[in-house]
This record gives C-alpha cells, structure tokens and sequence, in this order.
C-alpha cells in the first residue's frame, strides 16, 4: 500500500489515515507532496484526479479522502482494531462523531489552521469559536464518560475516533484556547501518543515552510527551532 500525503507540518487530513495505519500495525509507502509549490498540482494529478491528498493507492485501487481511506481500510483487514472492537454500540457512536469531524467545525478550522511548527497567542473568540470549543469538550467529555474506561483514549485504547480528532487537538494547543481540565487530559494523551511524535519529528524535519499557514497570528514559540 502506498499512502501519498501532504506536508505533515499542515496536513490534518493526511494525519489521520497514517495515524490509523500506523497504530494497527500496517506496512505502506508514503509519499509527501508539498502544498503551494509550482508542481504541486501536477504530482498529486499523477496519483489522482481528485487534485486532492492524501490518497491511498493498493494495487489498481485508488481511495482519496481521509474517511473513505479509514472505511476502506477498516473493510479490508475487519479484525484489526481501527473502530472500537466488540459493542456496536461504540463503533456506531466512533463513526458518528467521527463523521461530524469531518463534516463540522468550521470556526475552528479556519481560524486556527494546523501548524505544528509554532505556538500562536490565541485568537479572539468569537462566537462561532466558543461554539466549536465547547461542542467538541462535549463530544470528548461524553465518549470517555460512556466509553472510555480506564484507557487515555476515547475508547480506551487508541482507535480512528481519536485519529479523526488529533489534528483538533493540536489546534487547541497550538493556538492555546480554553479548554477544561479533562479536556487538557485528553489532549496530553493524544500529544504524547508515541506516533503522533513520530509524525511530529518527520513534520520538523520537512524543509518546507508556507506563508499561507504562517500569516495573521502572533507567534509565542517557534517549536522547530527550539
């Protein structure tokens, strides 16, 4: 299997495939196309015509979108824990806030892009912020409560619920915006997780730096050059 990605400095959608297929042990190629560059949309075209990564190639196979790759994947290899294992319960509740991941947030996205890079004063909170904040400490608060156990995880161990939502994590700390104490313990567990600082490690040692994602925040640390 070959995984091709975007900058891992960046890339929420691309961390959250590698995250899964990291975490129930697959072997993949991966391939990282830098955003922004005069190539870029010619080398993703070589992959797909979505003009979009990451992408999932298996042989003639070509899957594109972080949750269809996850969906598929979990199809191909269903003894592997990618969606909480044994209560349909909690898969169905996984796929769910998992799904308005994907489909929500959009506050928070676009006022705090992912960058791994550096720690930004936070941002004014409008309305729309608090909003997105305060739902996903709802979401996180009620799944661990229902579901997590004694594990650090949503579900206890690591699953794609938590890979869906690790990029938000770094958002929150990122930007440093006002999350509850459970909150904070979750993002620590997820901070910590021992993959997520292997993804992190590769992200510092890209050469790539894009304005784009830089601009029109204070910065408080530059993580890459401490």
């Amino acid at each position: 299997m070959h995984l091709i990605m975007a900058n891992k400095l960046y890339s929420s959608w691309s961390m959250r495939p590698w995250l899964v297929m990291k975490s129930v042990g697959l072997e993949f190629e991966e391939t990282v196309v830098a955003l922004k560059q005069p190539d870029t949309k010619q080398r993703i075209g070589e992959f797909t015509p979505s003009g979009r990564v990451p992408v999932l190639i298996d042989g003639d196979m070509v899957v594109w979108e972080s949750v269809a790759i996850i969906s598929v994947l979990s199809d191909m290899f269903p003894d592997l824990p990618i969606w909480p294992q044994g209560d349909i319960k909690a898969r169905a509740h996984a796929k769910a806030i998992s799904l308005e991941m994907h489909a929500g947030f959009q506050a928070l996205r676009q006022i705090c892009p992912m960058n791994l890079g550096k720690r930004f004063a936070t941002p004014p909170l409008s309305e729309e912020l608090k909003a997105d904040i305060a739902r996903l400490e709802e979401i996180w608060r009620d799944t661990r409560q229902r579901f997590g156990g004694e594990g650090g995880y949503l579900f206890g161990d690591f699953s794609a619920a938590d890979a869906m939502y690790a990029p938000v994590v770094t958002r929150l700390d990122t930007y440093q915006l006002p999350v509850g104490e459970d909150t904070r313990e979750y993002m620590d567990t997820v901070l910590n997780n021992p993959l997520f600082l292997e993804w992190k490690a590769q992200a510092f040692a890209e050469p790539w730096t894009i304005e784009a994602y830089e601009a029109g925040h204070t910065v408080v640390e530059d993580l890459r050059a401490s």
